[in-house]
Parts: C-alpha cells; structure tokens; sequence
C-alpha cells in the first residue's frame, strides 16, 4: 500500500538530521511570521472601518447576540454565522473603534501563518532551509492583503485560510498514523471554517487533492518491490475515509441550511463580462502576485484599492511564470500534474466568484480588488511545496560550491520578492488610508456625545462612507448603534438637527418639498381632536420616499398625536402644551397628511409648514 512517509534530510542520521538545524529552521520561520504581522499590523493602523464593517457592528449592537436574526440572516449572499458571532462580541467589547476589529484580524492571520508552517512541515520536513521558500511566499504575497485589510473579508477569508491548511495537515497525518483524532480536529477546523465563509465548501477537496499529490510526487520514492501499491487517488481515498466521511456529511448539512437560509441565485451579466472578471483577476492578479506584485493601486470614492498593471507587465509575469513551470517540470518528476491542479483551481474559483458577482452593474474593476485571492494564494503555496517535495530527475551534483550558488541564488530571489511585496502592500496602503471613515467616526462620535439634550431624526450617514444601496442599515440609527454615549434616535424631535459628511452636527431646517396649505378653521387652521382628526393638504404629490414634516401647532395639554403621509404608517409624536413646533420623519408618499390625537381631551390647531428634506440652515433657501 503506498503511504506518506515524512521527508528525510539524508538517507542517514547524522548532524544534517540533528535536532539543531530543525530548530534553527523553524525559528527563522517563527522570525518571519512575526515579520509579516508587523507589516500587515501597519496596514491595520492606516486603515478603519469600510462599507460591510459598519454593517456588521451596527446588526451586531441592536440584535441579541444568539440571535437567529443575527447569525442565521444571509448577507449579500453569504452566510456566515460564525462571523457574525465573532463581529457581534468585539462590537461589545469595543463598540465602534478600531483596535478591537484590528487584533481580530492579526489573530487570525498568526493562525493561519502558523498553521502553513505547520503543513509546509508535514510535507518537506525540516530539510535545511527548503520549506522557507512557500512560507515566504504565503507571508508576504500581495494576493492575501486586500481581503485582510477588510474587516469584513477578513473574517470570511482568514478562517478559510486556516482550514485549507490545517485540515490538509490533519489529512495528511492521518494517512500516516492512522489516528482518529486527525479525523476529529480536521472536522472542527472544518465546520468553523464554513460558519464564517461558504466558500470553505472547497476545503475537502484541497485536502485530498493535497495528499493524493503527495502520494503521486512520491510514487518512485516509497513502496518496496514486489508490494502491491495503490494509486495516489486510491490511497488518499481509503486511508482517511473517516475524515472524508465526516467533511462530507458536513458539507450536505450545511448545504441544507445555506439554500434555506440564504437562497443564493446566480449573476445576471454577459458573456464578455463573465469573461472580463475571469480573465482580470488572473491575469492581474494572480500573474503579477507571483512576483510580489501588483506595484501600484488606485482607489475611487466608495470603493476599496484596486491593482494597476500595466500590459507589459502582465507579459513579463506571464513568460516567467511559464519558464517557471517548465523548469520545475522539466527538473523535478511528477510535478507537471500538481501545477495543472493548482491552475486548474486559480481559473474554476475565479469563475465561480465571478458567476455570483456577476451583473449589468458590475465594474470589471472588481476583479482587480484582488480581495477573491486569498485561497488561491493558499493553493499556490501548497503547490510550491508539493514541487520542493518531488524527487529530482538527476541526483544533485557532490561538490559543495554548486550547492552554495544556489543558495545564494535562492535567498537573493527571495529578497527580491519580498522586496517588491512590500512595495505593493506600501503602495495599497496609501490608497487603503485614504478612506474617510475614519475621520468621520471620530468627529461623529465626538459630537454625538456633545448633543445627547433631545432626540436625533434618523437620516443616512455620508454616502462617502455608506451609499444608499445599503439601505436601511446606512442610516445613522444603526450605524451609531453600538455607541453608548449619544442621543436618541426618534421619529420626532422639537428641535431639528443633522449629521453632516464630515460627522458634524449642526442645526438643520426642512426644505420647501411641499407646503402645508392653510387649514379651512380661521384663526386655527386645522383643528384637530378626539372627535374630528385632521387631513392636512399638500401642495403636492410627494412620491414615496422619506420626509420630514415641520409642524407647527398650539396645544391645549401635553399629549400624543398620530401623523402619517397618505395612508402609510404613522408615527407616535409627543406634544407639548402651548404654542411649538415638532419635526417628524415620515415614509411614504401621497398628498396628504393625517393627523389625529391619542390622548383624551387633548386638542391642537395645526398651521402651514413645510414638507420635505433636511438640509443645514446655512444652505436652506430664505
């Protein structure tokens, strides 16, 4: 039966198999992964909250943690409960500030660091310095750091990370040891995984893909002669059925609930944009992050960097990549099949992004976010590993000079990569910074806590920070949620104020949409009491929107009223004994306004004022 067997420095013991220079391997590995969360912590510092991270606090501070509005509701298209569970307690831990959300990411990205070492150990083994090769790779490639500058995407693609590896690892030892608990721990990484990010739907096939590979590479290496020898595919298959089993039961479990929950549907774009998506994330991301890039991002308002490469540039990859492959396959056996896998998965999970993003609305820009990369980057590292573990065609040469060439040959490529990774992550980071969120909360929060006296009307936040699209969770109601130091939000309010872009809060005043006409009662206007409620006529039609409504009225008690527009729902407002005004927010459209009393022998007369907007007083018309 063919069987994994772990990599051996030397056929012989010695000092290339002693213990000290596996310690020093691993520490120069621990070095580097300490490396890469300084510099992605520097990313972090530059960067705050985006888009679906104001979403997800804002769901997070008005709904009960368990929830299933909370954890079991769809968003965009994903189902992520797990990530909704981890977003909903740092919002409580730290309501709206970015510390909390950035150590959430570096955590994971040291999981997800340490497990790669951890795999890249089980498949090449502590020879020399060789394993240091697809670390580097992993730590410091530019494909992994949209997606982790995200707080959203972070936490769907960070445990993603993390059980593409890990549950390879236990793949791989359970087909060595045969222990079950390879089986156990594999299926929990699994089922965490798939909690935060549906995609984590591919982890089974990356891992047995992963051994089956390692089983082939192997093939001339292992086996005595005359045993009868199973195929790779075989092998993988029957030595962690129990591991397989599980996953899979797993898998058709939550595909039950994600279609019951979610009901996901596919995009509705042409042919040409489907192929506009596939062919951009390959050919400018993917291409240019294999040689550190891409160099240079641009960023338009609302929306996240995005890699420019330039066409030569994507030739020059493309010939070096292709010398690449050919050299490796040419120079290591079995190692042909591995990199057509590992194309194979680049091009199939580029495409299914782009089925399900695809529509008439979307930018092919998209695809150049590089934020679908991370797993590909993943599978690429592992596919780099699988060749540093394929046998030679030749044996290497004896002498120690040549050894010594390409060592330094190896270490100066490497400086060379990560020398351009950091450029590229340099250069997103300018552009990642230059999100005006940031400055927007501070002020918000600032002055919110400055303006607790009477109740805030609910109105979007800046489009510059949420647009319209994401309605109703763009509204200041729930993005200022989670923070316990601010005023009410209410339907009404005696005395108006706004929320400006920039977070500040000034004095407002509604803008002349539509007028109250004068009411039939003179010296009144329109009388309002238990015994007769009153329609208050516009100037006009008001299409179904939302609005604010400036009433004017003397009151005969403190009490409540009932307003809507047209025949929409109404809304409760206090109302204040003598001569005030109250501004109210109503949905709906129509050309009337209702109004009538809740409070017994309460009565009101009710004049003219305006319908519609708000604007700051300093820019409303006189």
């Amino acid at each position: 039966m063919t069987q994994l067997t772990q990599p051996q420095t030397t056929a012989r013991t010695g000092v290339a198999a002693s213990r000290a220079p596996r310690m020093r391997t691993v520490h120069l590995a621990l070095l580097l992964i300490v490396a890469q969360l300084v510099v992605r912590a520097v990313t972090l510092q530059h960067g705050s909250f985006y888009w679906d991270d104001l979403i997800l606090e804002g769901r997070a501070a008005r709904l009960p943690l368990f929830s299933a509005d909370l954890l079991l509701r769809g968003h965009d298209g994903h189902f992520m409960p797990g990530a909704f569970l981890i977003a909903a307690i740092t919002t409580r831990l730290a309501p709206l500030s970015w510390a909390a959300p950035a150590a959430t990411l570096l955590t994971l990205q040291a999981l997800a660091s340490l497990a790669m070492l951890r795999l890249l150990r089980l498949l090449l083994g502590d020879r020399g310095r060789l394993l240091l090769v697809p670390l580097v790779f992993y730590l410091f490639s530019p494909l992994t750091l949209p997606a982790f500058a995200w707080w959203a995407a972070g936490l769907n693609t960070l445990p993603l990370q993390v059980a593409l590896v890990w549950v390879a690892g236990d793949a791989l030892q359970l087909h060595r040891t045969g222990r079950a608990r390879y089986a156990l721990s594999g299926t929990l990484v699994f089922v965490a995984a798939l909690a935060c990010f549906e995609k984590a739907v591919v982890v089974p096939a990356v891992a047995f893909a992963c051994v089956a590979l390692a089983l082939h590479v192997d093939r001339s290496r292992f086996g005595r002669p005359g045993e009868r020898r199973r195929t790779p595919l075989r092998s993988a298959a029957s030595r962690c059925a129990l591991l397989w089993s599980a996953l899979l039961a797993v898998t058709a479990l939550w595909t039950v609930g994600y279609l019951t929950l979610v009901h996901p549907s596919p995009g509705r774009g042409s042919e040409h944009m489907l192929g506009q998506l596939v062919s951009r994330s390959v050919f400018r991301g993917v291409l240019p992050g294999l040689f550190g890039g891409p160099w240079a991002w641009i960023r338009w308002p609302t929306t996240p960097p995005w890699a420019v490469v330039a066409t030569p540039a994507v030739v020059g990859c493309a010939v070096a990549a292709t010398l690449l492959l050919v050299a490796t396959s040419l120079r290591r056996r079995g190692v042909a099949v591995v990199w057509l896998c590992a194309a194979a998965y680049v091009v199939v999970a580029q495409l299914s992004i782009a089925l399900v993003r695809d529509s008439p609305d979307t930018a092919p820009e998209l695809a150049q976010t590089l934020r679908y990369l991370p797993d590909s980057a993943v599978v690429l590292t592992i596919a780099c590993a699988l060749v540093l573990r394929a046998p030679r065609r030749r044996p290497p040469p004896e002498p120690q000079r040549p050894h010594r060439a390409r060592t330094a040959f190896g270490a100066a490529a490497a400086v060379l990569f990560v020398g351009a990774s950091l450029w590229s992550t340099q250069a997103f980071t300018r552009q990642w910074e230059k999100n005006p969120t940031a400055s927007y909360l501070a002020t918000a929060r600032r002055e919110l806590a400055a303006h607790r006296d009477v109740p805030l009307l609910d109105q979007p936040v800046s489009i510059w920070v949420l647009t319209p699209l994401t309605y109703p969770d763009n509204l200041a109601s729930h993005v200022f949620a989670p923070l316990p130091d601010r005023p009410a939000f209410a339907t009404s309010t005696p005395r108006l104020r706004m929320v400006t872009d920039t977070g500040e809060i000034v004095d407002a005043k509604v803008l002349w949409a539509r007028a109250i006409r004068p009411g039939p009662v003179a010296g009144c206007g329109y009388r309002v009491d238990a015994a007769a409620p009153a329609t208050l006529v516009l100037s006009g039609r008001l299409p179904d929107w939302n609005w604010t409504a400036q009433l004017n009225y003397l009151a005969s008690a403190d009490g409540s009223i009932d307003v809507a527009v047209g025949h929409d729902a109404a809304v409760r407002v206090p109302v204040r004994t003598g001569l005030n005004r109250v501004f109210v927010r109503l949905v709906g459209g129509g050309d009337t306004l209702r109004v009538r009393t809740l409070t017994p022998g309460l009565r009101l007369c009710v004049g003219t004022g305006p319908v519609g907007p708000v604007g700051p007083v300093a820019s409303a018309p006189r």
